[in-house]
């Protein structure tokens, strides 16, 4: 189907969605696109359990996509068509009539080049905007992102990327293992890569809006970092006391009391723009030191959250969505597994999976969100798409 006729085809072509939890990856992969059209997408994106051998995956990925573009991740857990889920791979496809994908894989983080990533993803740009042109002219673009959990280098792409995107708006998660923090992927051209990252420059004449929504507010209790080695994002002392000692402390607990869970429950804020961002605790080490999801520095003074509604937060943030998109098709979501942590402890998990099926989220459990130009922790981000 040429570009012209694609464009003619009726716009209320549903996005395709589906998940499996089929063990064998060449018939997960069958399954899983068993009602996908693939000749008639314009892209996929696939959010892949950790517990699969992704070499077989990969390769029976490969064998479905042809010319397609897919892209995707490993995860710490799917929001599938029936809410959370976990050990699947899920799936979301973009109809060709309404929408566009285009998408470059960024390699070799640790050596990341920022010069000549901002060439690429400015010529990403206007490829992407010359090939949606057949879409019509009021069209809206968001670009997905994708990158390697572990790798460290979500604030310095984040910033980066989205200077070179200009008013295309950045949306995204870091990839996951469950909690293992071993290994971590994203999947394009074909493979399972580490130290890597995907941006897609998804168009639509589909209104999109991008957003990002947190369940904590800032307390009373204050806290300073006063030794850390930010390029691992490790912090040794808190107020000049050993880190795992002084955050245990604070939150009325023992040192080794200290687990996801209470991490999810007590997250460290801090304030830019005037606004509040959770800095997540990723886990307390033997040393007594803490490992922290985002970049940390010293001197950067934190306050410790507190709980709000996460059931009434979710129920206005996708009635607002409704008020920005109309009646929403679709959301591609970016939730932190800290907060499936955090529903599972207080035991809100399946009112949250039936919110997220009523309002048609799809996507993971992260390491970590991307909003603009900010890596954040969390939170539940996303791009929201009308029908």
């Amino acid at each position: 189907m040429d570009c012209i006729a694609r464009a003619a085809a009726d716009v209320s072509d549903r996005i395709h969605v589906a998940s499996t939890v089929e063990n064998d990856p060449e018939q997960a992969v069958r399954e899983l696109f068993r009602d996908f059209p693939l000749p008639e997408l314009a892209g996929v994106i696939c959010f892949c359990s950790s517990r699969y051998p992704l070499d077989q995956l990969a390769e029976a990925l490969k064998k479905r996509a042809d010319d397609l573009t897919i892209i995707g991740c490993t995860s710490s857990g799917e929001l599938s068509p029936d809410g959370l889920a976990e050990d699947t791979i899920t799936a979301i496809g973009f109809p060709a009539s309404a929408f566009r994908m285009k998408a470059i894989c960024l390699q070799d983080l640790e050596r990341f080049d920022s010069a000549g990533a901002q060439r690429e993803v400015r010529l990403l740009a206007a490829e992407a905007r010359e090939d949606a042109a057949c879409l019509g002219s009021d069209l809206h673009r968001a670009a997905i992102f994708l990158i390697d959990g572990l790798s460290h280098r979500e604030e310095m792409l984040t910033v980066t990327l989205q200077d070179a995107l200009g008013d295309i708006p950045l949306i995204g998660g870091s990839s996951g293992d469950g909690l293992a923090f071993r290994e971590t992927f994203v999947f394009w051209d074909g493979a399972f890569r580490r130290d890597a990252a995907v941006i897609a420059v998804l168009t639509s004449s589909r209104p999109m809006h991008v957003f990002r929504a947190q369940h904590h507010r800032p307390g009373e209790t204050k806290m300073v970092i006063t030794k850390a080695d930010s390029q691992s994002r490790v912090v040794f002392e808190i107020n000049a006391e050993p880190a795992a000692e002084e955050y245990a402390r604070l939150v009325g607990l023992r040192v080794e009391d200290l687990e996801p869970g209470i991490f999810a429950a007590h997250p460290p804020m801090v304030r830019a723009g005037g606004e509040y961002y959770v800095r997540s605790v990723q886990a307390a080490n033997a040393d007594g030191s803490l490992t922290f999801y985002c970049a940390i520095d010293e001197g950067l003074v934190l306050t410790l959250g507190e709980q709000t509604d996460v059931v009434a937060n979710l129920s206005e943030l996708f009635a607002d969505l409704e008020g920005k998109v109309g009646p929403i098709d679709r959301v591609i979501g970016f939730d932190c597994v800290l907060n499936l942590v955090e529903v599972e402890r207080r035991q809100l998990r399946g009112a949250v999976s039936a919110i997220y099926a009523e309002a048609g989220v799809i996507g993971f459990n992260t390491y970590g969100e991307q909003f603009h130009a900010l890596h954040v922790n969390q939170t539940l981000s996303g791009l929201a798409i009308g029908r």
